[in-house]
């Protein structure tokens, strides 16, 4: 097979993933929208166990959710910024 074919081939295939309205940006804002409706779950029910008395292991699972949410958070962005750096080092 010619190189130009596949270097033609394989631009094509990722051009999809990093086109602005790609599937990439979509995952991007579900995974933003998932995170803001954990914290805002948590913090319900965190308020509901401090003023209605709601159930304890409600609020203790809330906590772990929200805790593994702000875990990932922060590994993504550390993942990012990571990246930013590396690509901040290339020589030109």
């Amino acid at each position: 097979m010619d190189i130009n074919a596949l270097v033609a081939q394989n631009y094509a295939a990722g051009k999809a993933a990093t086109a602005p309205g790609g599937d990439g940006g979509n995952a991007l804002l579900g995974a933003a929208q998932d995170f803001m409706q954990t914290m805002r779950a948590s913090e319900n029910t965190a308020m509901q166990a401090m003023t209605a008395g709601a159930d304890p292991h409600a609020l203790v699972q809330a906590l772990a959710q929200t805790e593994l949410a702000v875990q990932t958070a922060v590994t993504v962005r550390d993942k990012v910024v990571e990246a930013y750096q590396e690509i901040l080092r290339m020589p030109v």
